[in-house]
């Protein structure tokens, strides 16, 4: 098992902050963002990630060396040079031959504990999962989801919140088969004029409609995603209370 990370990106919604330094660099309680998250996969046993690179390469390449070195792990990164231009599915397509085998694919924003890892992996039997979050409320930011028992059906921003079951929080597991399919699907929408303007999620919600895409419900589990100001200040507070 190896993890993907998506850490090209900026985080222009959190500037001034991130004028110098890239979003998962962002200090949380004394460790930065990328540092946590693979300190929580570590913890389950995993020592092999790639991270795709873009705002800030050179700084990322040489912290994710430190850690590295540090935690006695396999760390390789992946340069997308679309990065400013471009939305995160060409981040996937561009570390597509990374994609051998069983992985991890995590948002580089989250932040979690190993105990969410290991119930995701728990939970991971088929060649596709998703890690849902089950909550009273959804909002327009959230990357929602529709069901069909265990089975994913649908997933985007823009579905109707009377149909939405779950939310995806930006892990998704791929195994055996799944792996092939899902850079398949990657080929196929950089092949078209809107590629460099899609999420990756537009690429698993095709997925689910040729294959069984299940889902990790992973409720319960403390974590957060860092978009906004207050979004650092609340993982701040979180992991202080960890």
């Amino acid at each position: 098992m190896k993890v993907v990370i998506l850490g090209a990106g900026q985080g222009k919604r959190l500037l001034p902050l991130t004028e110098h330094v890239p979003k998962a660099l962002l200090d949380i309680g004394g460790r930065s963002l990328v540092g946590r998250q693979i300190d929580a996969f570590a913890a389950c046993g995993i020592r092999e990630f790639v991270v795709i690179t873009g705002y800030g390469t050179d700084v990322m390449e040489d912290r994710l060396a430190a850690i590295a070195q540090e935690g006695g792990l396999d760390i390789r990164t992946v340069y997308n040079p679309f990065f400013a231009v471009a939305d995160n599915l060409a981040s996937c397509w561009m570390a597509r031959e990374e994609m051998t085998g069983e992985f991890i694919q995590v948002n580089g924003d989250n932040v979690f504990q190993a105990g969410l890892v290991r119930s995701l992996l728990e939970q991971s039997s088929g060649e596709i999962t998703v890690a849902i979050n089950r909550k009273d409320n959804y909002d327009g930011d959230d990357m929602k989801v529709m069901l069909d028992g265990e089975r994913m059906t649908e997933i985007g921003k823009t579905l109707p919140v009377e149909a939405v079951d779950a939310e995806a929080i930006g892990f998704y597991v791929f195994k055996r088969g799944g792996a092939e399919r899902y850079k398949t699907m990657l080929e196929h929408a950089m092949r078209e004029p809107s590629g460099l303007k899609q999420w990756f999620p537009s690429a698993v919600g095709q997925l689910a409609k040729v294959a069984d895409v299940g889902v990790a419900d992973v409720s319960g589990h403390t974590w957060c995603e860092v978009d906004f100001p207050v979004d650092l200040q609340h993982a701040r507070q979180m992991v202080a209370a960890w």
